[in-house]
């Protein structure tokens, strides 16, 4: 039975020079713009307790990993550290360059910005506010301009369908490299147009980026902490830039999403870590499915970044236009309970079609936590258990690697 329609989004097409694209919401899925919040739990919570990245606060688990790669991943992650090296040292010192040219009064600045994006690549993009209440805390001294860029770069489709495999992680981080190398083509023409501009890479990031996508009207956040924008879903690389040009922000967007992904909870369903909460809790000052980090990571780590949450998602299978015209005219969720949606397989566990998961026992789910210094003290605490005290010589090989970690902790990028 058809579902009545709240209201009509119109979007530009998936690429420049395409034909917008309509999304209606049916009336039981409408809420709000972009997602409910409380703003005074956000900023306390932004001031109290502030945001690290994973990269630092984690970084424990992020040494782990390379301990359980298979030698291919592991080779592949060597070969995309090395590319984007450069990449992430030229964004890191972005912000300090000067404009190259003198700004135009006459110009659209925002249109032309979006523009130029747009035919370097990117999908998506968006402007509003550079919220610091999301900054990490190592970056916060880092950011010099008060405008955000938001864009997205799409990965390629047939690849990511093969999740999880070797073959979508070449395109996951293959689509990192280029957007990296993007990023930089398009600071540099902001500062032709007489503007700073200052890159925030998706390699090196400055804060959860989604809460400013949203924002900017690109998408809204996903049961499984993705975003989902119209045209691919979660099935793109995000990143920043920030800017002290005259832009005009763009606008929040209901696109259906934050109640559709309650109807729908395929990507809950098939998460083989049960990762995924199926009911919305407020966290941090922000209505969500939280995820749980503990359950996905030893997933994530030792099968091609997994990403099975991104795989039956029907809106990064089919696009949001056609997810939510289904919706209307049939009040089901396109694709769900098919295995062309929810099926995949994994390496010595074969195929998983609806209702089937793989199945890990409780050791699989055992992995550091902490950062690396939590991660040495542990090995150090079985080594004198299984051991007993060392000589002097592994004691001080002990000290020598704490001091290589906290002294790789106080040089992070970004940190002046």
């Amino acid at each position: 039975m058809a579902k009545p329609v709240s209201h009509v989004v119109t979007r530009p097409g998936r690429r420049q020079g395409d034909a917008d694209v309509t999304i209606p919401v049916a009336e039981e899925l409408a809420t709000v713009p972009g997602i409910p919040l409380k703003e005074e739990d956000l900023s306390f919570y932004s001031r109290v307790y502030p945001q690290e990245t994973q990269n630092i606060e984690k970084a424990a688990d992020r040494e782990w990993v390379w301990t359980v790669y298979s030698d291919e991943m592991a080779d592949y992650r060597r070969y995309h550290d090395e590319v984007s090296e450069p990449l992430i040292d030229a964004a890191a010192v972005s912000g300090d360059l000067e404009p190259t040219g003198t700004p135009d009064p006459e110009l659209n600045v925002t249109e032309a910005i979006r523009s130029k994006a747009r035919e370097l690549g990117f999908n998506e993009a968006g402007f509003t506010k550079h919220d610091k209440r999301f900054t990490y805390t190592r970056k916060k001294r880092w950011i010099k301009y008060p405008h955000a860029i938001c864009l997205a770069l799409e990965q390629d489709y047939v690849q990511t369908q093969s999740i999880p495999s070797m073959d979508a992680e070449y395109a996951h981080f293959g689509t990192y490299e280029m957007e990296g190398a993007f990023l930089l083509d398009l600071a540099d023409y902001i500062r032709s147009l007489g503007y700073h501009a200052q890159v925030h890479s998706p390699n090196d990031n400055s804060a959860p980026y989604i809460p400013m996508f949203v924002s900017a009207g690109l998408g809204q956040l996903g049961a499984n902490g993705q975003l989902l924008s119209p045209h691919f879903g979660s099935r793109a690389r995000l990143a920043m830039i920030t800017t002290d040009a005259p832009v005009t922000y763009d606008e929040p967007v209901d696109y259906g999403i934050h109640e559709f992904c309650q109807k729908c909870q395929v990507c809950a369903n098939r998460c083989p870590g049960r990762a995924i909460v199926r009911d919305k809790v407020w966290w941090r000052g922000v209505e969500k499915n939280k995820l749980i980090y503990e359950r996905c990571r030893p997933v994530m780590a030792r099968y091609e970044g997994c990403a099975v949450c991104m795989k039956t998602c029907p809106i990064q299978r089919f696009g949001m236009p056609a997810v939510m015209e289904h919706y209307v005219e049939t009040g089901e969720v396109l694709g769900k309970g098919t295995h062309l949606l929810e099926g995949y397989t994994f390496k010595e566990k074969g195929y998983h079609g609806p209702g089937e998961l793989p199945q890990f026992d409780r050791q699989f789910f055992e992995i550091p936590h902490g950062r690396k210094e939590d991660w040495l003290f542990e090995q150090f605490k079985e080594r004198l258990m299984k051991e007993g005290v060392p000589e002097e010589g592994g004691l001080q090989e002990f000290a020598q690697q704490v001091k290589v970690i906290l002294d790789q902790g106080n040089s992070t990028i970004g940190d002046e």
